[in-house]
């Protein structure tokens, strides 16, 4: 392979390659380690050219997997990174058993220039599998990173808000201006920072709390008695006292409560 070889971005799979090393250089060292001795478990998603990689493969307190599916990026990345390509995944990570293919770790960070058509999907992985995901570093469209990191009452917050929000806390760690991807991209770019909190457990049905959370977000210009009258039935007639307010203006403890309160109320419980 030629030295002056490059990956051709592709739109299909969101890809915007990172150019800045500062940048680069910045995002890896915002990933918590551990110690040369016992190195801590991080898994790249969506390697490309390795501009990420090369800056965590550096960090003697990490111990660095990747995931990519884009063949020709693999085949730079083996050529360039021979010392990584035993641990480079070939393989979609939307589609990868994290808890069987980690097995031998107790919790495996996730880190990378995320591909924008997916980073969404990507968060909800995170949350499927958050008891192995201690830590998050990831740089993906600002609107989606203000989206995660808003408080409630923000115009941003939404459904991906409060469900990550239930078990991470959240840092805005800084904006990625568009000149320094190629191809660039029509957007800002953020980097966040998401940390496990200490909940094992929310307080209530856990499965019906993600229904009430997308049921009150579904016509987010109307009150929760019309969002959510609409997917469980009328309750009764039974009034909850957030029914005059929106999804937005709710916490995540605010919809514990709530769904606390819909198990104990709804005429449509499955």
């Amino acid at each position: 392979m030629q030295e002056n070889y490059t990956v051709r971005a592709k739109k299909h799979l969101g890809q915007h390659f990172l150019t800045d090393l500062n940048i680069a250089r910045k995002i890896a060292g915002a990933v918590s380690g551990g110690t040369p001795e016992n190195p801590a478990a991080v898994l790249e998603v969506g390697c490309g050219m390795g501009v990420l990689t090369r800056f965590l493969l550096e960090r003697d307190d990490l111990e660095l997997y990747g995931a990519e599916i884009d063949k020709e990026s693999i085949g730079y990345l083996r050529e360039h990174f021979p010392e990584f390509a035993e641990r480079l995944y070939c393989e979609d990570f939307l589609r990868m058993d994290l808890k069987r293919q980690f097995s031998r770790y107790e919790y495996v960070s996730i880190v990378g220039n995320f591909p924008y058509n997916i980073s969404s999907q990507i968060f909800f992985k995170v949350i499927e599998n958050r008891d192995l995901i201690p830590q998050v570093v990831g740089m993906v469209q600002k609107e989606v990173a203000q989206r995660i990191a808003e408080p409630p009452g923000s115009r941003q917050y939404g459904i991906l808000s409060v469900l990550l929000q239930a078990w991470y806390d959240i840092e805005y760690l800084f904006t990625v201006n568009e000149n320094v991807f190629n191809p660039p991209p029509k957007v800002k770019s953020a980097v966040i920072r998401l940390n496990r909190n200490d909940k094992t457990r929310l307080g209530c049905d856990e499965q019906l709390f993600v229904r009430v959370v997308k049921a009150s977000f579904s016509q987010r210009r109307k009150m929760l008695r019309n969002s959510l009258r609409g997917v469980f039935g009328n309750f009764g007639g039974e009034e909850h006292r957030f029914f005059n307010d929106r999804a937005e203006r709710l916490s995540v403890d605010d919809f514990v409560e709530l769904t606390n309160w819909v198990e104990s109320n709804s005429v449509n419980q499955p």
